[in-house]
């Protein structure tokens, strides 16, 4: 017994040692980014990323600081459609899942083949524009960044059922129903809420991705005031790409201008990373639990 204990000891160090080594290994490239976005852009164009550079400059976060009103504004943005796409995303995730878990749905088979289906086929970017654009007319609005793509998926829908599954004795629905609750007490009131593991996970999934998402705004937004802070960064860069390109054209013969071009994007890195490194620890441990758990194959 105390030779077992002794390697599961053993074990634990080694682990710790391991995971430690990789977690040094994740979090190098946001430090080199973050070191990036106070290089000097001349020396971060001669001599390339470094942990040590030979001249600092926050020029980046000057213009950054310049631009400080548009930036704000996409903040705005990014975060009303990152809360609103995530809660209508949750509360249509774990209720589709909800009657897919149930062995007494008469339907359930059927309603499973269509969601499975979403995940092997979709109609292309032309017809969704199309759709999206003439029939629904959400383009230059906010729904134009949370409806289309991200607000269901196939994906986080099998996971709640799983979890419901798996998870969840179906006595406790057979109780439910026999004391005379109804199927939306039932969801509301037992389903739900032993769920919260599954559900901070889905919540985590679906906020990064409207909180990285450019795709829908580069598709339905022309509108600068509902430029999210992805397609803001991206406006950004290119308009200091264009002002490098034509300035130096303009003094061509002369002594060039180097505009911040390379330490501003990653300036504006560590700008779109910052809230989620914030968040992350919060839901972590929710975030392993419902992976875990929800992957279970019912």
């Amino acid at each position: 017994m105390k030779h077992k204990s002794n390697d599961v000891k053993r074990f634990q160090r080694f682990a710790t040692v391991v995971l430690s080594i990789l977690a040094v290994l994740t979090l190098l490239p946001i430090l080199l980014i973050a070191i990036a976005s106070v290089t000097d852009e001349k020396v971060l164009v001669s001599t390339g990323y470094t942990f040590l550079p030979s001249k600092l400059s926050l020029d980046s976060y000057y213009y950054m600081v310049k631009q400080s009103a548009m930036i704000l504004r996409s903040y705005g943005v990014t975060i009303t459609v990152t809360v609103l796409g995530t809660l209508g995303s949750v509360m249509l995730t774990t209720t589709l899942a909800y009657p897919l878990s149930r062995t007494d749905f008469k339907y359930k088979n059927l309603l499973s083949f269509f969601v499975f289906f979403t995940m092997l086929f979709s109609g292309g970017v032309v017809s969704s524009y199309i759709m999206w654009t003439r029939i629904f007319s959400i383009k230059n609005t906010l729904w134009a960044l949370i409806v289309p793509n991200y607000l269901v998926t196939a994906f986080n829908v099998f996971l709640v059922r799983n979890y419901y599954a798996n998870s969840i004795p179906h006595a406790l629905v057979e109780s439910a129903q026999i004391d005379g609750a109804g199927e939306m007490q039932i969801f509301l009131r037992i389903m739900l809420p032993l769920a919260i593991p599954t559900v901070a996970t889905i919540s985590l999934f679906t906020g990064l991705i409207y909180w990285n998402d450019w795709v829908n705004g580069l598709y339905y937004i022309s509108d600068a005031k509902l430029f999210s802070l992805q397609n803001l960064l991206i406006r950004i860069m290119n308009n200091i790409q264009f002002l490098k390109v034509s300035t130096n054209m303009a003094l061509l013969g002369t002594q060039k201008i180097d505009l911040p071009g390379s330490s501003v994007r990653m300036a504006m890195a560590m700008i779109g990373i910052l809230p989620i490194m914030i968040l992350f620890p919060f839901v972590q441990k929710y975030f392993i639990k419902g992976v875990v758990l929800g992957a279970v194959k019912g």
